[in-house]
């Protein structure tokens, strides 16, 4: 495991969240240097510990994913002791994220208003799925749904195919990364104020926000999407192709580009032909070019089309499959597998951080936390007694 001074170093997370969304944003808070305390529910509350096979050591390898670089702890937030021990928690942190349904909470005495008061500077970032506000708020949202109702699916797959969500939960991922990204504008935000303030975080925005230029098709020129598979709705030809052996894709950026792929194809009088000679033409004339490209991509195999191709600039990769995505050199060679010590399955392969920082890069100091793993230490650096800890367990607060 990698040791030094992140640019995070000194500044605590509480972290109540669990699942995707919340963990991957702690950890990415984690990876940058800050501490980071999971609190779970004794026995465990995060779903993904159960999400499995595979495991590593009883640990399941979707929770192994979001949950490196932390500390965990076991509290009942339903019982006072454990409230006090959170509030105590609390006093001291620079961050909490919590992903509980709207008002869960506030139910338990602990709404962001009380908490702040008790620490002004606090910053409370609240990850759901459809926002604190709004006539859904109250409902709970998964990546699934969210990927339905937000469009994404609209546009994902091919006519044939009908509706396709996209194949990891990526509105999860994109929340995560927009929750780190407001948690750290308002963590910079507070050395002009003195104040923390809340991060409202809510899947439904964050998929919307995601159809980038299918949205402004939409919002500039009405134009709404269709599925068309790996094609593109605005560049052609931007899309997969069938070679002799395997599936591969082109992404023609512009007409000097389109203009040496027909050279390479032994086809240079393409890029002469009005139809085809210009983006907006090739786009009005798509299933014409597509259909005399195939025919060429399929006489020779994928690998030697992409050697040809990356010689002449034009941008293009074989369709790897995830075994092939970890053995290519240039993933090795930007340290996308770290490998970190476990206290029971001796190492676990995690993915690297795509976050390389000159100075203070990135750390990996922690092993994904065993529920509970780090309670007693935590509580005795709050000031709680071995007895006083003993108690609490018998409790069962802990």
């Amino acid at each position: 495991m990698s040791e030094g001074r992140g640019p995070l170093e000194g500044i605590r997370v509480v972290d109540v969240s669990r699942v995707l969304a919340g963990p991957f944003c702690t950890m990415i808070l984690g990876d940058l240097g800050a501490e980071v305390i999971k609190v779970e529910a004794p026995g465990g509350s995060d779903d993904t510990r159960g999400w499995g096979p595979p495991y590593a050591a009883g640990e399941s390898a979707y929770y192994l994913c979001t949950n490196r670089n932390k500390r965990g702890i076991t509290l009942d937030l339903k019982k006072e002791e454990g409230k006090r021990i959170f509030l105590r928690l609390i006093r001291e942190a620079d961050v909490l994220v919590e992903n509980f349904k709207v008002g869960t909470l506030a139910r338990m005495g602990l709404a962001p208003e009380r908490l702040r008061k008790i620490n002004p500077r606090l910053v409370v970032a609240e990850i759901t799925g459809f926002g604190q506000t709004g006539p859904l708020s109250s409902l709970p949202g998964y990546d699934f749904i969210i990927q339905a109702l937000g469009g994404l699916m609209s546009i994902t797959g091919s006519e044939e195919s009908g509706p396709m969500k996209v194949g990891v939960a990526i509105v999860d991922v994109l929340a995560g990364l927009y929750a780190a990204l407001g948690i750290l504008a308002a963590l910079h935000e507070r050395k002009r104020s003195g104040e923390g303030q809340i991060v409202d975080t809510a899947l439904l925005d964050v998929c919307v926000a995601s159809l980038v230029n299918v949205a402004s098709n939409y919002l500039v020129g009405g134009k709404v999407a269709k599925r068309l598979g790996n094609a593109h709705p605005n560049i052609v030809p931007y899309q997969s192709f069938r070679a002799a052996d395997q599936e591969m894709v082109i992404a023609v950026g512009n007409d000097r580009q389109f203009a040496k792929l027909a050279e390479v194809l032994g086809r240079p009088e393409l890029a002469k032909d009005e139809r085809f000679a210009t983006n907006p033409n090739r786009l009005s004339h798509r299933e014409e070019l597509t259909e005399a490209l195939q025919r060429v991509f399929e006489r020779r195999p994928a690998r030697e089309w992409i050697e040809r191709l990356q010689e002449a600039g034009i941008p293009c990769a074989p369709i790897q499959r995830i075994d092939q995505v970890f053995d290519h050199p240039q993933v090795r060679a930007r340290e996308m597998v770290v490998e970190m010590p476990h206290p029971f399955a001796e190492k676990v392969r995690l993915v690297g951080s795509p976050i390389k920082l000159s100075r203070t890069p990135v750390t990996y100091r922690r092993h994904p936390p065993l529920v509970g793993e780090h309670t007693r230490e935590i509580l005795r650096e709050l000031g709680y007694s071995e007895e006083e800890i003993e108690k609490l367990r018998r409790k069962r607060v802990i």
